[in-house]
């Protein structure tokens, strides 16, 4: 993603999707994501079709900085693309943290 510019809610999805994707692929990492949300596996496909469940994985995945460097890495995206899309999914506004 260019800096700068403003993610649209279908590419923040896109990428809530691969982080979910990346989670479901290591049991251990989709088991502590389900027992924090409290979703069940058979209710995760019905939960994906929801914005703010997406911005849920998000969240989430920004809230550990080894998982997030390593979905970033997953999805060819920047730490901060996760950041911004979990605000365009979260109808929150994103804003930089500056130095």
């Amino acid at each position: 993603m260019v800096k700068g510019v403003r993610f649209s809610r279908e590419s923040a999805e896109k990428l809530a999707i691969s982080a979910l994707g990346f989670l479901a692929g290591d049991p251990d990492r989709l088991g502590h994501f389900l027992s924090v949300t409290g979703i069940g596996p058979d209710m995760i496909r019905k939960a994906a079709a929801d914005p703010s469940f997406l911005a849920g994985v998000l969240d989430h995945v920004a809230s550990d900085e080894t998982l997030l460097l390593a979905v970033a890495e997953h999805a060819g995206a920047q730490p901060q693309d996760i950041e911004r899309a979990q605000a365009v999914l979260s109808g929150a506004r994103w804003e930089r943290e500056m130095p």
